[in-house]
């Protein structure tokens, strides 16, 4: 596929799966706010929390690690041997299901039953949707590998809304089900997914769309293991490489959730407190995740087809670095100016925005100053998520083999500081030690890209640079908004109210209508694609 090609379709995948992500979070943002009504804080702190952890974590083991390594590198392979190695996640996730599952039932703190009942349960559903997820792997990662966009968004979509819409009937109608509720919806969502690729999938092979493609994959049964006569079970370098990630992927889980495995497992917030540190974190990271991840998640496979892992700038075809470095570039300073306004402007409106969803079981406390710090956090993951998304796709195995060890330096470390500043500044702590985690792990990128393009003539990490003209206004937005904030909101009745979000409303337009004038080559990116 050309390279223009793949970047095309890589764009398709991104702003897709960006709408996608923006369903996922409304629906969980409504349904959050749905459910504060009708359910304790501390069975929604056991859900998103715990129990979430449990699948979670069972299924970044599992899978990640695969993801990576059979996403890498063009797709044209021997994919009889990289179906056969993508099944493993299943007899992997098994193992870890039943492992930490006997750790969540027996190790860990269990919920007073007489507020959140069914707990046992609860662990059991969880660790089963896991591994029915992973039933489906094989066929994600063909999809994914073959940039199958609508495939995408349909199956989670509809697992979603499935998912959705039985929590909200059970909840209305048997809110004393309790964890039963969240069990079930949870098995829901996971046979939907898989159910949706796989009927896709029967339906595609052996069809004239199929063929005109020249799909790899002829036959149904081909999704299933097969042997290679005369030849090895797997793929022997897909099988390292996958090694190599799997040793990163436990580092990278417990850098990801970092703060829900010390909730957890030291015990250092109640359910409740949980519970609300876990809406904010959804509301915090609403925008976020909808545009940050599905960008990283596509421009992943782009620069992996694009650019060869492993070798350097001098070795790469000159058009297709020429292109990368471009691509990189213009992605760094759109995901800096998303963050940029996001941290501006979360400041300011915080307090506001936790009063109108959760009423004052939010607003007051921690809960504003919480979601502002996540503002500011959300900054640092708009820029680590686009240089790690570039540095893992070019790693060669020993680069990413050098990494683990600095991977392994950083979980200790934010360990620690997690700990220590939670017990300093409560829940707060948590952001402070993410930004930290978060700010680590961007210099190691920079420093790998910088050392990559170093001896070509391309400069992506100018990215970064947003025009001074530019900085001014985010810097008088953020004094506007903040005098703003002091004087009408948020406890003198509506009319103040709407006279701070007017002034907001001004002063982001402002900002807008100067990145159109400043950042005339980003504007022409995004329009073209």
């Amino acid at each position: 596929m050309a390279s223009q090609d793949v970047l095309s379709q890589a764009t398709r995948l991104a702003s897709s799966s960006a709408l996608l992500q923006v369903l996922f979070r409304v629906v969980t943002f409504g349904l959050n706010a749905f459910t504060l009504r009708y359910l304790s804080r501390e069975l929604i702190g056991v859900v998103n929390v715990r129990l979430t952890l449990l699948y979670s974590t069972v299924v970044f083991l599992a899978r990640e690690a695969f993801r990576r390594a059979c996403l890498s590198g063009s797709t044209k392979r021997n994919w009889t041997k990289t179906i056969n190695l993508l099944w493993l996640t299943v007899p992997l996730g098994g193992f870890w299901s039943v492992l930490l599952g006997l750790v969540w039932l027996h190790l860990l703190e269990v919920p007073d039953p007489s507020v959140v009942p069914h707990y046992q349960a609860g662990v059991v559903a969880f660790g089963l949707s896991a591994i029915i997820e992973l039933l489906g792997e094989p066929l994600w990662v063909l999809a994914q590998a073959h940039l199958f966009v609508r495939l995408k968004v349909i199956a989670e979509s509809v697992s979603v809304v499935s998912k959705c819409t039985l929590t909200v009937i059970f909840v209305v109608l048997y809110p004393q089900w309790g964890l039963y509720i969240f069990s079930l919806t949870q098995l829901l969502y996971a046979s939907v997914l898989v159910m949706c690729y796989v009927i896709y999938f029967v339906m595609f092979l052996g069809s004239p769309e199929a063929k005109k493609k020249s799909f790899p994959v002829t036959r149904v049964k081909a999704l299933l293991p097969n042997l290679v006569e005369d030849e090895t079970f797997v793929n022997g370098k897909e099988a390292r490489l996958t090694w190599s990630f799997f040793k990163q992927s436990f580092l990278k889980q417990l850098l990801t959730e970092g703060e829900r495995y010390v909730m957890t497992f030291l015990n250092v917030l109640n359910f409740g407190d949980q519970g609300v540190y876990d809406i904010v974190n959804n509301l915090g990271s609403l925008v976020a995740r909808f545009i940050f991840l599905p960008i990283e998640e596509s421009f992943y496979v782009f620069f992996a087809n694009v650019l060869e892992r492993g070798k350097n700038v001098k070795d790469q075809k000159q058009d297709d670095v020429a292109m990368a470095a471009n691509v990189l570039e213009l992605l760094l300073k759109l995901v800096l100016l998303i963050g940029l306004t996001i941290t501006v402007f979360g400041y300011a409106y915080s307090q506001l925005a936790l009063d109108i969803y959760g009423g004052s079981m939010l607003s007051s406390g921690t809960g504003p100053d919480l979601l502002r710090c996540y503002s500011l956090y959300v900054l640092f993951l708009a820029i680590n998520g686009v240089t790690e998304c570039f540095t893992f796709a070019l790693m060669c195995k020993e680069e990413v083999d050098r990494y683990n060890f600095v991977m392994l330096a950083l979980s200790f470390t934010f360990l620690c500081i997690s700990y220590f500043l939670t017990h300093w500044h409560g829940s707060i702590g948590f952001i402070l030690a993410n930004c930290f985690n978060m700010g680590i792990r961007i210099a190691h990128s920079i420093h790998y890209i910088y050392d990559y393009f170093k001896e070509s003539t391309y400069r992506p990490l100018t990215g970064l640079l947003p025009s001074p003209f530019l900085v001014l206004v985010y810097i008088l937005s953020g004094v506007i908004t903040g005098f703003s904030e002091v004087f009408f909101c948020c406890d003198k009745g509506w009319t103040l109210r709407l006279i701070h979000i007017s002034m907001g409303a001004l002063c982001f337009a402002a900002t807008v209508a100067t990145i159109f004038h400043t950042e005339t080559k980003l504007i022409h990116f995004v329009r073209s694609q």
